[in-house]
């Protein structure tokens, strides 16, 4: 796993500051692809289901470099969204977004494995822990994520797979930036004023 430890916000923060390079992020998706495999012995049980929106592009790319690795997709793959099972839904002063669910299998006895692209405070993955209860009980939930903000937890979660840890002050805000809509891939770290 790659480390950030404690990140302070200064000037060269304005434009982001990049802590995972295009040619380290796809690094990344492999050695956490490899991880995976070293842990799912019987991967025909292996639930790999991204959280709407942002989870689902790192799922996807996780997918995808698996099915390479393995030449087709023995485990079953979904999308899952969280909107009405987030704990502020009801406090929001505009109209929530939904996006699909797409999990057209159940999750009894399998091993799900939740895919996000940051885990911040852990309220996403508790609503998606709470939805994934709709499609059976797993016989194990397991999270893997591009970036760790492990001292902003909200929930006592953790990630089993992670790409990197980013040790940031509160205001600080990660940014995911993908090839399809940015051209390339990467994260940046901003300082809370320039999200």
């Amino acid at each position: 796993m790659i480390s950030v430890k404690s990140i302070s916000l200064s000037s060269d923060m304005e434009q982001g500051k990049i802590i995972i390079s295009s040619d380290q992020f796809q690094l990344t998706i492999r050695r956490l692809c490899h991880q995976i495999l070293e842990n799912h012995i019987h991967i025909e049980d292996l639930c790999v289901i991204g959280i709407q929106e942002r989870g689902v592009l790192l799922a996807e790319r996780i997918r995808s470099e698996l099915v390479e690795m393995l030449g087709d997709q023995p485990f079953k793959y979904g999308k899952l969204d969280i909107a009405f099972y987030r704990d502020d839904f009801r406090r929001r002063d505009t109209a929530i977004k939904v996006a699909a669910t797409d999990i057209d299998f159940l999750v009894e006895n399998k091993n799900v494995l939740l895919v996000d692209d940051v885990l911040y405070t852990g309220r996403s993955v508790h609503a998606a822990m709470a939805a994934l209860q709709d499609f059976g009980r797993p016989r194990k939930i397991e999270m893997l994520c591009l970036v760790d903000r492990r001292f902003n937890r909200h929930f006592p979660i953790h990630a089993n797979y992670t790409g990197m840890a980013v040790d940031a002050l509160d205001e600080a805000y990660v940014r995911v930036q993908w090839k399809i809509s940015h051209g390339e891939d990467r994260v940046l770290l901003f300082s809370g004023k320039d999200q």
